[in-house]
């Protein structure tokens, strides 16, 4: 600072020496002054020199390319934005589902159901915000933590469980069979006022021995999952009642009346809050207090604590009823909504048993009429065995509302769908309780039979899920309690990738029934209806097609995979059904190419009922059922079958990696096996004979005088092949991945187990061809005969001796496999034995 102050003193020093020399010479001469005061140095006047034309042009070229480039980024940026968010954009169709649809003013019949398809026994509304109801019970024991249950769980080891009788709108009969004792659970639906109406569930228990006690405790409980309020009625330490009001309900009332026949019966209750639904059993396990059931204090049990809110959280929205008691117990809860002011007595007790009873007679006598089978020559319990598979289908349809996680490739992370309802059956209460796709296809071909309302119902919930690019994810996981039960690495949805598109299955016999119906809603629903069928077809047709004209393949296969034996193509389905070896764009997937001819073939009579134009569909239709077209593509001369084309190679086996040089001796070695390719792929037919091969037969476009259905139908009795003494098994025994594990941990899946789903669709074929003239009909009749009686007696039995109808069944014992109860797609058993097809 010193420096700088010192220099600029000098500075001003020398300055004012110049300026005293200027002033002093002014003194003498006059015109000094003036020039003083003009600046030490003139501007030079500036002339703006006017810009060529060719300079002109050349900056106006600058100027728009600089507009054109911020133009460029600007549509650019937002076409990006558009690419990542039309996967999550609905497709600009009129919805078919309107917004309040499901609401209790619309369709108040369906308001309420057992739409909780996860748990044993609970209730909730066509609302997203519903409130919901369940039951949990518990064998007082002195184990810890007490085994309770509440959602359906194969872990529970239960000996039987599954509708006995559902009519999927106004009652259901339940039997649940554990170890010690025998529960029925059972509801009844009163219509009345403007939210829905009554609705009461009993409860009863009894022990299968009388001479060793069972001491069991009965929880039910309600729970709000949105806006609301409930309000418990206490009298003397017992739960009376819940007072309760939503925005969908009103006012209602929830009460429990004392409960019958248990011995030494104790009432507690549980008031608290929940944050999520799919914690109430965790929520009320760590609530469970324990109390003395007898004077003497010798018998200990599990109570529920009372109230237990704390201080910081919301009010109280989780509220449970626990009767305790020696069996045999039984227990009603009364729902009563406060708009039902028509309302003469209580729906409980005696009223109670009179309605269910009118119920279960009506559902026989529809059954009866709808299915026909006491006339197949069936006895008591086979027929009371097909009451149980279609009722388990109905009384599985469950409601969910929420929204898919989904990824495109213009998104670097998942996102969400819009939020939207799904009203659908599921394929197992236990393992899968939440919507897919493709099972939903062949649920609704047993549904539509049974309610064709119901069926379309279903089916327009579905496509409503339909976005811009014309794609449904293929598994649905909506809401809490659906998301808790699926792991991580299932749960994103890729819009690359389809799924068969089997809801053009009911819909070809709908829309049979609806062609020849007056009935204006049957038109307005095939009008709705087409514009989305449309679409959807339309994605096939651009995203799954194939190198070659007429050639689909599906998307999603792993490339790169080196732990596989075959890559699984989950997107068909058939999961780790064998396919070429080593996927590429090259592939002819034979089984995609039957699923667009069947469709083409049901938009060309939608199309000309609606009286629009169907030319394009009949065309592709024509073309994709051509028998030349379809043999020159996908028939093998060498064995004589249908199959797919694709880079293989039937030389491939599993086998752990060498152990690295630089391991130190005794060091653990663990690494999963590899695929060991022994012979180099190279582009052939796919040579495989199973289910696969057989959809030209299965979808029914192979010629009825054709040489190859000949040929088909001789190969489906050869036991060498697909033939068993209890149904077609997946995949032939002389294939190279029957009963091969795909990986060193996944057992063999559709690898020669017998799927339902698959024997329905044969048995179909059968059934069209042995009615349709040709050379080869009787054949067709005998096949039939046999096949038939085979899965319907091995289903039957298998169901006596477990309990469950099951997701597959062994192709050497017929025993049942997989998840169970699977009254999915397994429940069409009850169609093979009315023979409707």
């Amino acid at each position: 600072m010193a420096r700088k102050h010192k220099n600029d003193h000098h500075h001003n020093h020398r300055e004012t020496k110049a300026v005293q020399r200027k002033r002093n010479k002014s003194e003498n001469d006059p015109d000094v002054e003036a020039k003083l005061n003009e600046p030490a140095i003139k501007p030079k006047p500036r002339h703006k020199k006017p810009l060529d034309q060719s300079q002109q042009r050349k900056m106006a070229w600058i100027i728009l390319f600089v507009l054109a480039v911020i133009l460029g980024a600007t549509v650019y940026i937002r076409y990006q934005i558009h690419l990542q968010e039309l996967v999550i954009t609905p497709l600009n169709v009129p919805k078919m589902i309107a917004e309040n649809a499901s609401s209790a003013k619309v369709t108040p019949e369906k308001f309420w159901g057992t739409y909780r398809s996860n748990l044993y026994f609970g209730l909730k509304t066509r609302s997203p915000t519903s409130p919901v109801v369940g039951l949990m019970w518990l064998e007082q024991a002195r184990t810890m933590p007490p085994p309770i249950r509440h959602w359906c769980s194969q872990d529970d080891r239960l000996n039987q469980y599954g509708w006995l009788k559902h009519d999927g709108v106004n009652f259901g009969i339940q039997d649940i069979v554990e170890q010690n004792f025998n529960i029925t659970t059972s509801f009844v639906k009163r219509q009345g006022g403007e939210h829905g109406g009554d609705w009461t569930a009993r409860i009863t228990a009894i022990p299968k021995d009388v001479n060793r006690p069972v001491i069991l405790s009965l929880m039910f409980y309600m729970a709000l999952d949105g806006q609301g309020s409930l309000t418990p009625n206490i009298m003397k330490n017992r739960m009376d009642s819940i007072d309760g009001q939503s925005l969908e309900l009103g006012n209602f009332k929830l009460s429990f009346p004392k409960a019958k026949d248990g011995k030494g019966t104790k009432y507690h209750h549980l008031i608290s809050y929940a944050s999520r639904l799919d914690r109430l059993k965790d929520l009320l396990q760590n609530s469970l207090r324990t109390d003395s059931f007898n004077k003497e204090r010798t018998i200990p049990f599990f109570a529920l604590a009372g109230r237990l809110v704390p201080r910081d959280s919301p009010d109280p929205n989780f509220m449970v009823h626990q009767v305790t008691a020696q069996l045999p117990l039984e227990m009603e809860v009364v729902f009563e909504s406060g708009s039902h002011s028509a309302r003469h007595e209580s729906l409980q007790g005696d009223l109670y048993s009179h309605k269910l009873a009118k119920f279960a007679k009506d559902f026989d006598n529809k059954f009866s009429e709808v299915f026909d089978i006491d006339k197949k020559g069936y006895n008591a319990a086979e027929i009371d065995f097909a009451k149980a598979a279609l009722s388990n289908m109905i009384g599985s349809i469950g409601y969910f509302y929420g929204s898919s996680l989904v990824k495109s490739k213009y998104n670097k992370e998942p996102i969400y769908y819009w939020p939207a309802p799904l009203y659908s059956a599921v394929p197992s209460r236990s393992f899968f309780p939440r919507g897919f796709l493709w099972d939903e296809g062949f649920h609704n071909l047993l549904i539509s039979q049974w309610d064709p309302e119901i069926s379309k119902d279903i089916i327009a919930h579905w496509l409503d899920l339909l976005n811009a690019e014309g794609w449904i994810p293929r598994e649905q996981i909506l809401g809490a309690e659906a998301r808790a039960r699926v792991p991580d690495e299932f749960v994103v949805q890729r819009n690359e990738n389809a799924n068969p598109p089997t809801l053009f299955l009911p819909l070809q016999r709908l829309i049979k029934d609806m062609i020849t119906s007056l009935d204006p809603k049957d038109k307005q629903f095939l009008t709705a209806v087409f514009p989305r069928l449309q679409k959807w077809f339309s994605w096939f047709n651009t995203t799954q097609v194939g190198n070659e004209p007429l050639t689909y393949y599906w998307r999603g296969r792993d490339e790169k995979t080196i732990k596989e034996l075959n890559p699984k193509t989950l997107t068909s389905g058939l999961d780790d059904y064998p396919r070429a070896s080593h996927p590429n764009s090259k592939e002819r997937h034979l089984d995609l190419r039957c699923w667009m001819a069947l469709a083409s073939g049901i938009l060309a009579d939608i199309a000309k009922t609606l009286e629009q134009d169907s030319k394009e569909y009949e065309a592709t239709h024509q073309v994709l059922t051509d028998n030349t077209l379809l043999d020159k593509l996908h028939w093998s001369p060498k064995k004589e079958h249908y199959c797919d084309y694709g880079l293989h190679s039937n030389r491939i086996i599993l086998k752990k990696p060498m152990p690295p040089k630089n391991i130190q001796p005794g060091q653990p070695y663990d690494q999963d096996k590899i695929r060991d390719v022994k012979t180099e792929p190279k582009m052939q037919f796919v040579e495989s004979f199973g289910y696969v091969s057989l959809f030209p037969f299965m979808l029914k476009i192979v010629e009825p005088n054709s040489l190859k259905l000949y040929k088909i139908l001789n190969d489906l009795t050869n036991t060498d092949l697909l033939w068993t003494n209890y149904g077609l098994r997946s995949l032939a025994r002389n294939a190279p991945q029957y009963q091969k594990r795909n990986t060193e941990h996944d057992p063999p899946y559709w690898r020669g187990a017998i799927w339902i789903n698959m024997n329905y669709l044969t048995l179909g074929a059968l059934h069209h061809y042995s009615n349709t003239a040709g050379p080869y009909q009787h054949l067709a009749q005998g096949i039939y005969k046999d096949l038939r009686a085979n899965i319907v007696n091995n289903i039957i039995k298998e169901y006596y001796r477990t309990g469950y109808i099951y997701e597959q069944y062994n192709d050497k014992t017929g025993e049942g496999k997989g998840s169970h109860p699977f009254t999915g797609w397994s429940a069409l058993v009850v169609l093979i034995m009315a023979e409707k097809y």
